[in-house]
């Protein structure tokens, strides 16, 4: 068995927490040689955790790039507006690359990089992971059996948490669009993927409405200060206090991804620290986000297929779950409860499906894609992967229809919005 070698740009909660452990558990598949982080202490912990030399630790993702080869692949986990380039620059090197989703914020920069891919002939394979858990591959494998029919309709919904939503999308990284992407991009370009596998049919219309209904300055309870640590006097009533989820609330396996996140320190007293001066610590109605926290999408497939889609940041669960409505009988789907019930018209029998609980991030699609991504490169993009970004740019561009719909209130017809954008390679 051949073992592939492979670099990092980007040794955040995604790049060495959730894809870079594979390597460790694996490490007769893959061997990280190389890494780009501009925070030191990340840097330093992903180089002894991979024995990396430090001549082979770099500040930048520029700084790496300007190298001759180092590895057979790269693992591009940048922020959302740090994609194109190291993209395209890896492409040209001759790297096969795994890129963290969303591809660009930028629907040009999408179909480019689609094309660059066919032009250098390398793997390149976006982070789409809900393709590889159990859990979806369970139901598509059902619809594509037939046991229910010719789909004829789907709903589907992401329960975004209302914790995740004030972590990730009034706090965190994604919570402004000017500097990393719309919403429906960052958190459900992974839903558009998904709905578009199920279906198996080319998107031809899509609308949607959505706003940012809730998190903004004019919400403020009398007494809630600028942060939670500066005397906050409605603490005690505020779900969103930070103290709350940061140290207090949160008992499970994410606790330490969220920690992670907020402190490379998680000691109480790092993370208390952290919240009186870091991002994570500012009040929910006193931050500079814009993202929606719901929003709706209608898609409509060229076989006739329509799909309503629901993103909601107020639920308590997280997860997705989903129906499908097919002419023989129905699918009903539930990730968080990791259960699929599938009824039949014919004799009104129900069959539930109880799917093994995967321990890892995204009920195993995590590990499902780094297998299938150093699986392709092992075989220099000869065997054919569960996906690939030429079918990811179709799902990028529904969810950025889907924006400029919201944003301009009216129906997009795709593939006119998608042929705009074409360019010709020279």
């Amino acid at each position: 068995m051949k073992k592939i070698t492979a670099v990092l740009l980007g040794a955040g909660q995604r790049g060495a927490g959730a894809y870079a452990p594979y390597a460790l558990k694996n490490p007769e598949e893959v061997e990280f040689i190389a890494v780009a982080e501009p925070i030191k202490e990340r840097r330093d912990e992903f180089c002894k955790e991979h024995n990396i030399e430090d001549e082979y630790a770099f500040e930048s993702f520029e700084e790496l790039l300007e190298q001759p080869k180092l590895a057979d692949a790269i693992l591009i986990c940048t922020q959302d507006r740090m994609h194109y380039q190291p993209t395209i620059k890896s492409l040209e090197k001759g790297y096969h690359v795994l890129l963290e989703k969303p591809m660009s914020n930028d629907p040009r920069e999408c179909v480019m990089m689609g094309e660059y891919a066919k032009k250098y002939k390398r793997v390149f394979s976006i982070c789409h992971v809900l393709r590889y858990t159990p859990f979806f591959g369970a139901v598509k494998g059902l619809i594509d059996e037939g046991r229910i029919g010719k789909i004829m309709s789907i709903q589907h919904i992401e329960n975004v948490a209302y914790w995740h939503q004030a972590h990730s999308f009034v706090r965190g990284n994604w919570r402004n669009s000017k500097e990393t992407s719309p919403m429906i991009l960052a958190k459900s370009c992974h839903d558009m993927d998904i709905i578009s596998w199920m279906v198996g049919s080319k998107c031809k219309s899509v609308s949607s409405f959505g706003s940012l209904g809730y998190f903004k300055e004019e919400n403020a309870p009398e007494g809630a200060t600028k942060r939670c640590l500066d005397g906050c006097k409605v603490k005690d009533n505020c779900p969103y206090y930070a103290p709350k989820i940061y140290i207090d609330w949160i008992d499970n396996w994410q606790a330490d991804v969220l920690r992670k996140v907020v402190s490379n320190d998680t000691s109480t007293e790092a993370i208390m620290k952290a919240l009186k001066e870091g991002p994570y610590g500012r009040c929910v109605y006193h931050c500079d986000n814009d993202v929606v926290d719901h929003q709706v999408v209608n898609l409509e497939f060229e076989n006739g297929e329509t799909v309503a889609f629901t993103m909601c940041a107020f639920t308590y669960e997280g997860g997705r779950s989903i129906k499908v409505m097919g002419s023989m009988g129905q699918i009903r789907a539930d990730m968080e409860k990791n259960i699929i019930e599938v009824t039949s018209f014919l004799n009104n029998e129900k069959e539930v499906i109880n799917i093994d609980v995967a321990v890892d991030g995204h009920g195993g699609g995590d590990t499902g894609i780094m297998k299938d991504f150093v699986e392709l490169v092992r075989n220099d993009g000869k065997v054919e992967g569960v996906t690939s970004a030429a079918i990811s740019v179709q799902s990028h561009m529904i969810a950025l229809a889907a924006e400029k719909s919201r944003v301009e209130n009216k129906v997009i017809d795709l593939q006119n919005y998608m042929d705009g954008y074409k360019e010709e390679i020279k």
